[in-house]
């Protein structure tokens, strides 16, 4: 091995177009600055086809980022994996499909959805709602409620009602004589049902509370319980309160024993806490109060080490010949740290969505508990913490490959909130300040990088030409930056993606790359 490495991944730090909504140009970056100007760089493209997304109209996203830079292969992911299953009929062939089938034609009971109700294919699209949906009609079910978990996240801050009324027109369309499909609970996504890490058990409780119990404040419609929130709130979609839907009182949609319930999101992060919640006998996290008998599927298995939720419509991608497994190969001894926010990315989605480590002897994990405040309230998170652990890493001379991620730039960006947002980014450049001091003299290599932009497109502008808060990820490039005071690498002419970073890690130090692999950066 020539040298070892530390690399740090920028969550949500992309190159923008240097404008008003811009906050990685507008923050005061001295050292990437530095960076981009004396080292070996280039850009990276982190979203589409690059790390396997159906098109380039499709946004990255943390775990495809990881998964790209972890395998150094571009596989097919999510939104992709799901469209194919329905296009070639696959997911409707599926044992588990075919149990939720015979299980409610033979009980005459509810087939429920959970989800994401958006078109943003980071965590569910609502095509592949409305096909299940009208393949139940088709297969002879009679009932199906929907329990929708609004975005403004993925998708413009307050486009909700776009997607419910497109929902509502569909269920309007396949409703008649033989067939009964409502809408029957929601909220927002970062209120109700979708946390992830086990960072607060109680968003999962009040989805329970809210899907499977029907306990909540009640509205007519959808429609209703939005348009009614955001004058009391004034708050974006993914902050709504959780609602029900009743008529008289009565909700239309509690899950009860023989029912069904299909979660349609396919990223595993925001949906295995509420997998676990019904999957799990011995669930301890919260009082359940009523746990009906269900058929519980996932759309995909969002821990294959833990085998959660027993059942899925779509086989994940097998993800083989990781950047772990390589090194492990080799003897090489690896150290990973994030903060709770992200450290499943630095672990799960590194290693190809397995929760374990490869070797136990070879490969440290460090989570630091995130602080349970908004974001935008402490845009500087557990940078500080997370860079006393690499630093103390480093002069440990433990470890040969150091990755850290910051999720600053992306939980932060996600607020809308461009000032807090532009703290954000200026704490990761604080973060690389002191990193820099050690890692000339333990002789390290450091790679910069970033999984998605995210920060660097702050505002987006209505088709009326109105200027507003974004809070999604976006299409921009990342940086690669290589900083080594004693070698002068050169940058390969061509167009790369994140899952070149991973040739490039091994060829800096000396092994060699799986043939599956896409090829070095650099020469």
């Amino acid at each position: 091995m020539r040298k070892p490495i530390v690399l740090v991944i920028m969550d949500g730090i992309g190159i923008g177009k240097h404008d008003e909504g811009d906050a990685v140009f507008r923050a005061n970056t001295p050292v990437l600055d530095w960076l981009m100007e004396n080292c070996p760089h280039t850009q990276l493209k982190a979203h589409g086809t690059a790390v396997g997304l159906p098109t380039d109209d499709d946004m990255g996203n943390s775990e495809v980022g990881h998964n790209a830079l972890g395998c150094g292969q571009i596989y097919a992911q999510g939104a992709k994996l799901v469209n194919n299953s329905i296009e070639d009929g696959s997911m409707f062939r599926s044992h588990s499909w075919q149990q939720i089938v015979a299980n409610n034609v033979s009980n005459n009971s509810t087939l429920h959805f959970i989800g994401l109700l958006s078109d943003g294919n980071v965590h569910s699209n609502i095509s592949h709602l409305k096909a299940m949906i009208a393949q139940a009609k088709v297969e002879g079910i009679k009932r199906v409620r929907v329990h929708i978990l609004l975005d403004g996240r993925d998708v413009p801050a307050t486009s909700a009602l776009t997607y419910v009324e497109d929902l509502e027109n569909t269920l309007h369309s396949l409703s008649d004589s033989t067939f009964d499909a409502r809408i029957a609970s929601g909220g927002g996504r970062m209120k109700v049902t979708m946390d992830r890490y086990q960072a607060d058990w109680n968003m999962v409780k009040l989805g329970w509370e809210t899907h499977v119990l029907g306990i909540g404040r009640q509205f007519s419609s959808a429609k209703e319980a939005i348009e009614t929130y955001r004058k009391e709130y004034e708050v974006i979609d993914q902050d709504l309160p959780a609602f029900v839907i009743a008529d008289e009182m009565i909700p239309v949609g509690p899950i009860q024993d023989n029912d069904s319930v299909v979660l349609f999101n396919f990223r595993g992060d925001r949906a295995i806490e509420i997998s676990m919640a019904f999957d799990y006998s011995d669930f301890d996290k919260f009082d359940r109060v009523r746990v009906p008998n269900v058929f519980y599927a996932g759309m995909l298995q969002y821990d294959g080490d833990l085998k959660l939720p027993k059942n899925f419509l779509v086989s994940p991608p097998a993800i083989k010949d990781t950047l772990s497994e390589v090194l492990v190969s080799h003897g090489v001894r690896q150290y990973a740290v994030s903060e709770t926010q992200k450290y499943g990315h630095v672990t799960y989605f590194w290693n190809g969505n397995r929760s374990g480590k490869t070797s136990e002897e070879l490969e440290t994990f460090v989570e630091i508990p995130s602080d349970m405040v908004s974001f935008d309230q402490r845009p500087w998170m557990k940078s500080a913490e997370i860079t006393d652990h690499v630093l103390d890493a480093i002069t440990s001379g433990q470890y040969d490959f150091i990755r850290v991620n910051y999720p600053n730039g992306d939980m932060v960006g996600h607020t809308g909130m461009i000032d807090p947002t532009i703290i954000a980014v200026e704490t990761v450049d604080l973060a690389l300040s002191r990193l820099m001091k050690l890692i000339d003299s333990f002789d390290f290599t450091l790679l910069v990088t970033a999984d998605h932009g995210n920060s660097d497109n702050m505002i987006e502008v209505t088709k009326a030409g109105v200027k507003q808060p974004k809070t999604a990820h976006s299409l921009n490039p990342v940086p690669f930056i290589i900083y080594d005071r004693d070698t002068d690498y050169k940058i390969k002419p061509g167009e790369y993606g994140l899952a070149n970073v991973a040739p490039t890690l091994l060829k800096i130090m000396g092994y060699q790359a799986p043939k599956s692999w896409l090829p070095s950066i650099i020469e």
